[in-house]
């Protein structure tokens, strides 16, 4: 990955070498501020979040939640390890949340127990990056930061739409893992 952005970043400044030298070092001395001030708005809103999750594991809540989205857990992971599936839930109402990398801590540790030692990933491993990856959004609070934080008038705007286009592809995420699970099953047989 460190390969593709070097690439990238060269490639970018060969152009601007090019077509205006003099701009260079102003462009990106202020791209890295840019890039500062976001990181910065951004810590506010993810320190907020985690604090936020660290309360509902604390207070039991994770445990209600995870009661809550048991019957969906059992059905899509066929999990029946009350700490799976607690990690699962948190994960899973994090990324609903908007807070990708703030579910990413629960994630791992679902995806270590998750684990059986095989090196193959198994179904439950795949629902959850898939689920993770495609998470249906009930408030893209990272995407709403970023367009506040860009100037944008309305930056809540992009709520129905986002909520729109991840139930579908969440909803096809889990078909295709399901289909190709049968698929290998039958291969196998």
């Amino acid at each position: 990955m460190n390969k593709i952005w070097f690439l990238m970043m060269l490639a970018s400044l060969s152009v601007l070498l090019v077509q205006n030298p003099g701009q260079v070092l102003p462009q990106m001395i202020f791209a890295s501020q840019e890039a500062g001030k976001l990181c910065l708005e951004l810590c506010g809103v993810y320190a907020v979040w985690l604090g936020i999750l660290e309360l509902v594991e604390k207070s039991g809540l994770s445990e209600k939640l995870a009661n809550l989205l048991n019957p969906l857990i059992k059905k899509l992971f066929k999990v029946d390890n009350k700490e799976i599936q607690k990690m699962i839930a948190l994960n899973l109402s994090a990324n609903m949340l908007g807070l990708g990398n703030a579910s990413t801590p629960m994630g791992i540790k679902a995806m270590k127990s998750l684990d059986n030692g095989s090196g193959i990933a198994t179904r439950a491993m795949i629902m959850l990056i898939v689920i993770s990856a495609t998470s249906i959004q009930l408030l893209p609070s990272t995407v709403i930061g970023i367009r506040a934080s860009a100037g944008s008038e309305s930056a809540s705007d992009i709520i129905l739409p986002t909520l729109l286009s991840t139930i579908v592809t969440t909803g096809l995420g889990i078909m295709l893992v399901l289909f190709c699970d049968k698929f290998i099953r039958r291969k196998k047989n």
